[in-house]
């Protein structure tokens, strides 16, 4: 079966060639588009299942961040942040002339969403938060640190996948190696050595150690620039990125917001959970 988007590109203001992936809206709606941002370590195949789904009533864009899936890699570590991230992103809708739209950001993706909307408040019609806050728990971030940028390699998908487990188990205690081997496949490639590597620039760890840099300081500031805006905030029950004692607060400062847990998950929701499905469509319903 022929896949519904195209590859496409945009160039960054330092030169850079960037990727998206666009799934094109249905002939004759009106729906908003819908931009889906990615976490830390991930790419557009993050997004496949719900772009693919959400395609058939609106157009999705799914970048790829610099240093992720099909982009350049930056030649200075220094620029893999989530300020010089929303840069990117926000050249690439201008050049596709889009004003208003709707917002999935997954983790990093939150964090740029957030910032987004800071920088430019008003044009999100609608936002889904995937396990993400204003504050980012310091057991998270530090559990984030021991594995990002270390550069291993496996001879075979099933290496992967096992590896995958080791390392996530904790955030996903159900899931089976048919679906580590799923994961295994969203976040790693066959590189031309012949082993099996994760899809990212190693290099994205250097400025993630550097405070500041993971998680922007005062996003309360941002946070509230989406005041009043439809909301869905998706937590993993079993998160240790996202407290309870966070997603309240966000609560009272956004009484648009709306909050799924999905349970025996941790960081972060798949979004492709039916039950979130729902929630996200009931959400973007209401934008029409």
């Amino acid at each position: 079966m022929a896949a519904r988007y195209e590859d496409c590109s945009w160039t960054s203001a330092d030169g850079l060639t960037l990727h998206y992936r666009d799934y094109p809206a249905p002939a004759g709606t009106t729906a908003l588009p819908v931009l889906c941002l990615h976490g830390l370590t991930r790419n557009a195949r993050d997004f496949a299942a719900l772009a693919e789904h959400l395609s058939a009533t609106r157009r999705v864009i799914v970048p790829e961040m610099r240093g992720r899936g099909l982009s350049d890699y930056a030649p200075n570590s220094d620029n893999y942040t989530p300020i010089t991230y929303v840069a990117d992103v926000e050249k690439l809708l201008a050049e596709q002339g889009i004003t208003r739209f709707c917002v999935v950001g997954t983790s990093m993706g939150g964090l740029m969403t957030m910032l987004m909307a800071q920088g430019a408040p008003g044009r999100m019609a609608a936002v889904v938060m995937n396990d993400i806050g204003p504050e980012v728990d310091a057991a998270g971030l530090a559990r984030i640190s021991g594995y990002v940028g270390q550069g291993r390699s496996y001879p075979t998908w099933i290496h992967a996948a096992r590896s995958l487990a080791e390392v996530h188990g904790a955030a996903f205690p159900d899931y089976d190696l048919d679906m580590w081997l799923d994961m295994a496949k969203r976040t790693m490639v066959v590189t031309q050595n012949g082993r099996i590597s994760y899809d990212y620039d190693m290099a994205i760890a250097e400025p993630f150690a550097k405070p500041g840099n993971a998680a922007p300081p005062n996003l309360w500031l941002a946070f509230e620039a989406l005041r009043g805006v439809p909301m869905l905030l998706v937590r993993g029950e079993l998160s240790d990125l996202l407290s309870p004692g966070t997603v309240r607060q966000m609560e009272t400062r956004n009484p648009a917001m709306t909050v799924i847990t999905v349970p025996r998950v941790g960081h972060a929701p798949t979004l492709d959970e039916p039950e979130v499905v729902a929630a996200i469509d009931a959400l973007f319903a209401g934008v029409e």
